[in-house]
């Protein structure tokens, strides 16, 4: 399993968001490329990268930013937020980003996510944000009436290259990762599952290896307020699968 350190960005800041709430931020850093060189320092092997002003809007609005995170460190991005269309992929993927996520697209234009997936085999992700099993979209301020767990097998069968679930009851709220859902998604497809949302303590990352073929974890708010070393995250793992 992969401890995966998540920067989001808003207004060209390194920032979190209270339970996705646009009007509840922290900033952390207005250097979003030094604190990836700093994951990448501690042994990260991959960074997940939101353009929160995207997923608001509905369309890219730090692609600058993540280009210039692209130019500074050599180890695997995946990028979300405000990815709405082939061209976003499509600028994505040429300036070298590994892996794009889509969200609400992937809910609203089915069309698109299937075309993604033919063009880009094995390089989309969805994310799929969730309160109480339903599935939220635009940047979690709708609620819908979609399964989590339904919505994960269809897009197995469209082809998607892995699955980001996030329990936004949980994010930002330091309280632990929701383990028995996670878990309910992680076996109820084949395809790569990261678990997001609440991660904040070594024990918590304990908990979610104990899902047997959970892909990853992501951590944010936890690593900026000092709640979780990194590099304490990432030798636990390594010693675990060793």
């Amino acid at each position: 399993m992969l401890v995966i350190p998540a920067i989001d960005l808003k207004d060209g800041q390194c920032v979190r968001l209270l339970q996705g709430k646009k009007d509840a931020v922290t900033v952390y850093s207005g250097n979003p490329s030094g604190i990836a060189r700093q994951w990448q320092s501690y042994g990260a092997k991959l960074l997940h990268i939101v353009d929160l002003d995207g997923a608001f809007s509905g369309k890219q609005m730090n692609l600058d930013i993540i280009i210039k995170i692209r130019k500074t460190v050599n180890i695997a991005l995946q990028v979300g937020g405000g990815i709405r269309n082939t061209e976003n992929i499509g600028n994505l993927i040429s300036a070298g980003i590994e892996r794009v996520i889509l969200g609400t697209a992937a809910i609203e234009e089915p069309e698109l996510l299937t075309e993604a997936c033919k063009r880009y085999p094995g390089r989309i992700l969805v994310g799929i944000d969730a309160k109480d099993g339903k599935v939220a979209i635009r940047g979690w301020e709708e609620v819908t009436t979609i399964e989590a767990v339904e919505m994960a097998r269809g897009l197995e069968m469209v082809g998607v290259a892995g699955i980001i679930y996030t329990d936004i009851s949980r994010d930002g709220m330091l309280t632990g990762p929701n383990v028995t859902a996670t878990q309910g998604l992680v076996e109820s497809v084949k395809i790569p599952v990261i678990a997001s949302g609440g991660v904040s303590s070594l024990e918590d990352i304990r908990h979610l290896m104990q899902i047997k073929n959970l892909w990853g974890a992501i951590t944010g708010k936890a690593l900026y307020s000092g709640k979780l070393d990194l590099k304490e995250a990432l030798a636990m793992v390594s010693q675990r699968q060793c």
